[in-house]
Parts: C-alpha cells; sequence; structure tokens
C-alpha cells in the first residue's frame, strides 16, 4: 500500500517540481513497506542527515498533503535516514553491486541538469582548476592579477563547459549562449548584474572563448571598468584619443567588467559612450557586468544608462544549496579529489554568501585533508572550517538580524515585536523570521518568543512562505542575499 501510493505521489511531485529538483531530492527516495499497526504511516528513506533536514524543512509538508490527498484520508510521513551499507546498494545499478561506487557520484545527475552545456548528460566534470576563480578577471585591475597571456585578455579555462549552471544563472547564461552563437544580432548590449563571486565575469569570459573558437580572427577584448578609466586617462594627458578610438571602435566584442567604476568620471563616460555608438553602429557587441541593474547606477549619465537598458538585462543570483553543491563536487573532481556527497551538503549549506566564498572554502577542506593525510568527512571539514563557523557563530544573533532587517526595509526595531500587521512590517517580519530560522540555532519557539512572544506556528508559517517566494521571486532573493552579506560581514 505505502509503495503504491508512493509511486503515485512521486508521479504527481514529478509534474509539478523543477526537474533538477525532482531528480535531486524526490527521485533518490525510497519507500519502506510498513506494518499493519502503522496503515497511515508512509516511511520514506534518505541518504543521509543533510538531506533529511533539507527535505523535511522545504517538502515534507507539501508530501504529507499530497499524499493525504491521493490516500482520500490524513497520512503522515516519516523521514529516516538509510542504513549506510542499504543507501549504498540503493545508489548503485545492480549489475554492479559488487563494485565500490565512487564518492559523490549520486549527484552526477544533478551536474548533468545543471548544466545544460554538457551533451547528452555526459560528465560535466572537466572544469578548471580552483586557481581559476568564478568571478576572477584575466586583466591588470583592483583585484590584482596578472594580465591574460593573450591580445583579448581573456582566460581560457573560463567557458561554457566548465561553468556550472543552475537556476540562478540559467536567463544570464541562456542570453550570452544566445550572444555567443550571433554576435550583434540580439540582446545588444548585453547587460549583467549581480553581487560579488556570482559568476557574471566567468561568463563574459565564456562568451568571448566561445566566439574565438568559431572565428579566430574575431577582434574581441576583454577588461575591468579601472582598466577603461586608465586607458583614458592615458591617452587625455597624451593627446592621442584617435588611438583610444582606433583600439576600442574597431572591436567585433567588448567585454567590460564592473562598470559602477565609471560613476563620477564624466571623460570616461563620455569615452565609453563615443565607443558604445560606434560599436553598436556596425552591429558589433557588447557585453557589461555590474554590482546593481542600469537604473540603479550611480552618478553615471542617463545617456549611458538608459543604452545600457536598451538590450537584455539580466541578473545572476545567489546559488542555491543544489548549485552549491554541484559547484563544490565539481571543483573537487578538477582537483583530482572526490567529494562525498555529505561533505559538500554541510559545507554549502553553511557558505552560502557566493562561488567564490564557496571555492575559498573548498580549498580549505582539501589543504587540510592533504596536510593532515586526513579522508574528506564532515568532522575533517567542521575543523578545517573552524574560524568560518565560529565568526558566524558568533556575529550572527536574532537581535542582531532583527535590527539589519528593520534598518534596510526602513522600519522600527521595536515593529519586529510588536502587534502591528500592515505589509510595511508584517513582510520585513517574516523575513527576518526566516532569517533567523536559516542563520541561527535557535528553535521555532525560541524564535517566536524573540519576536514578542509570537506562537511558534506564526514562525514556521513565516519560514515556509519566505522560503517558497524566494523560488521564484527575484527581487526577493537579491534583497535576502544582501542582508545575509551584510549580516556576514
Amino acid at each position: 500500500m505505502s509503495a503504491d501510493l508512493w509511486q503515485q505521489g512521486c508521479a504527481q511531485l514529478a509534474a509539478e517540481l523543477p526537474e533538477h529538483q525532482y531528480n535531486t531530492w524526490i527521485r533518490p527516495l525510497s519507500v519502506a513497506e510498513t506494518g499493519p499497526d502503522q496503515p497511515d504511516t508512509v516511511v520514506v528513506r534518505v541518504a543521509n542527515r543533510f538531506k533529511l533536514d533539507w527535505i523535511r524543512a522545504q517538502y515534507a509538508h507539501h508530501i504529507e498533503e499530497l499524499l493525504s490527498r491521493i490516500a482520500g484520508r490524513p497520512m503522515r510521513l516519516e523521514l529516516s535516514v538509510q542504513p549506510r551499507v542499504e543507501a549504498a546498494l540503493s545508489m548503485t545499478p545492480a549489475v554492479h553491486r559488487n563494485q565500490a561506487q565512487p564518492a559523490g557520484q549520486a549527484l552526477e545527475s544533478l551536474l548533468s541538469g545543471l548544466n545544460p552545456s554538457a551533451p547528452g548528460g555526459s560528465d560535466p566534470s572537466s572544469g578548471p582548476p580552483l586557481r581559476a576563480r568564478q568571478d576572477a578577471p584575466a586583466s591588470p585591475g583592483p583585484r590584482g592579477l596578472a594580465p591574460a597571456a593573450n591580445p583579448h585578455r581573456l582566460n581560457p579555462l573560463l567557458t561554457f563547459d566548465t561553468l556550472v549552471g543552475g537556476r540562478a544563472n540559467q536567463m544570464a547564461r541562456t542570453a550570452a549562449l544566445h550572444v555567443a552563437g550571433a554576435p550583434g544580432e540580439t540582446y545588444n548590449p548585453l547587460f549583467i548584474y549581480g553581487g560579488v563571486g556570482l559568476g557574471k565575469t566567468h561568463l563574459v569570459h565564456a562568451v568571448g572563448n566561445a566566439l574565438l573558437k568559431d572565428r579566430p580572427d574575431a577582434r574581441v577584448l576583454y577588461l575591468h571598468a579601472e582598466q577603461f578609466i586608465s586607458d583614458v586617462v592615458r591617452n587625455y594627458q597624451r593627446k592621442t584619443f584617435d588611438e583610444l578610438k582606433a583600439k576600442y571602435h574597431s572591436l567585433d566584442l567588448l567585454l567590460i567588467d564592473d562598470v559602477q567604476f565609471f560613476a563620477g568620471k564624466d571623460r570616461t563616460q563620455e569615452e565609453f559612450f563615443n565607443a558604445f555608438e560606434a560599436l553598436l553602429a556596425k552591429r558589433a557587441h557588447i557585453i557589461m557586468t555590474s554590482d546593481t541593474y542600469p537604473k540603479g547606477l550611480v552618478d553615471i549619465d542617463e545617456r549611458l544608462t538608459s543604452r545600457f537598458d536598451a538590450g537584455l538585462t539580466v541578473a545572476i543570483e545567489p546559488p542555491e544549496l543544489e548549485m552549491r553543491v554541484a559547484i563544490l563536487i565539481k571543483k573537487a573532481k578538477a582537483e583530482a579529489t572526490e567529494m562525498p556527497e555529505d561533505v559538500a551538503f554541510f559545507i554549502a549549506k553553511n557558505v552560502r554568501a557566493n562561488v567564490r566564498e564557496l571555492e575559498g572554502a573548498l580549498r580549505k577542506v582539501l589543504a587540510y585533508s592533504r596536510f593532515a593525510h586526513k579522508d574528506i568527512a564532515i568532522t575533517m571539514a567542521r575543523e578545517a572550517l573552524k574560524d568560518l563557523l565560529s565568526i558566524q557563530n558568533r556575529q550572527i544573533s536574532v537581535e542582531n538580524i532583527q535590527k539589519t532587517v528593520a534598518d534596510y526595509y526602513k522600519i522600527k526595531v521595536a515593529d519586529m515585536y510588536s502587534k502591528k500587521r500592515p505589509a510595511s512590517i508584517a513582510r520585513p517580519r517574516q523575513i527576518a523570521m526566516y532569517l533567523a530560522k536559516d542563520l541561527t540555532k535557535k528553535s521555532l519557539p525560541e524564535i517566536g518568543e524573540l519576536f514578542g512572544g509570537r506562537d511558534h506556528t506564526t514562525v514556521l508559517h513565516a519560514v515556509r512562505k519566505i522560503g517558497e517566494e524566494r523560488r521564484t521571486n527575484t527581487e526577493l532573493n537579491q534583497q535576502l542575499h544582501v542582508l545575509d552579506q551584510s549580516l556576514k560581514g
């Protein structure tokens, strides 16, 4: 009975959930037969504690309602961690169950799903070494990196194949692929914005590398905005603006990072406007990145921001948990190391700000494993990241969250405890409750008490509501990312 009910529930969930979510969280689950004394209980086995916690928080309530609806009576969902030997067998094809399965192989389908560029679901593990950061420019600039050894200033390791794709960057990646395939025709200019370390630079390098692969003679140039500013200053001093025009106006593809650095620099903005107009007139393509959307840029001429917004503007969001896990496993494989699934979940759950910090945490874990000659496991990862974890635990409190959220949404901290219910107050209060559950170890009743003695069901409602909305609401997801970074900063 339980197995049949579960199969019907899975069929319904497969139709409701995005494919990569279903394949990651629901498909690997197995149902255990229950005895006659438990006719209204469905026992589902989960591979590890991390998956169990996530499924319980994100899906359990919905699954329980779904099973009750199908059965026509109230059903209870019970989650339990699968015994280690049984879990290993269930993830291994029957004909190969006498062979050991490499750690992390259970997420191969996730990697394929999150990286559509891998043809036919082939192994997408050929990522760059960790030395090539997900969002690192290859030109001299404020980040102090050496220039790339080619006139295009492109990092050859930053390609579409080495970029882990997911919901967080899906739209930006799709637009970038279109540009790489037909530069000058659609989405011109392409404006990509998002927080630091989310992969904007990787994406623009990928476009340049893809175009050069198809057209080796294409005139492509990548640079950071500060390099353009330096060029303008140098040519202004030498009175050689014809050289500046010859360099930039003749390009087929201009890739420029962090255009917010143009703020307040009138002559730079004028020269960039001239280059911008010249390139569009000859059907060359321009891709820009920024930390905010065009209309959010300050001290930049309106004629520029209006042109930035005239093509296609897309956001890269902070990576969701599945994507962070995929990045960790892929980056570890690039270092010839197998990352156990439970360790990847542990790191991903504790490092959420951006890809750059995620890679930094992975470097620490890999280095600690090699130097201490220890296998990669959760206890070892916790030891390797103890400084990072202690900083997080020390800095983030419910009171700090309440103050940060109140300041961000311009309400009083006292409104967090009050009984007022207008949307301008209730919404920030729910967001603060969500962050309190996400970033602290407080229980629901403890959080409710700190929010004016509210019942734990009120907190649970807020956590579920904000958690579900952030999956589809880009603006809310960006706000939560900013708040998360502020609290951890």
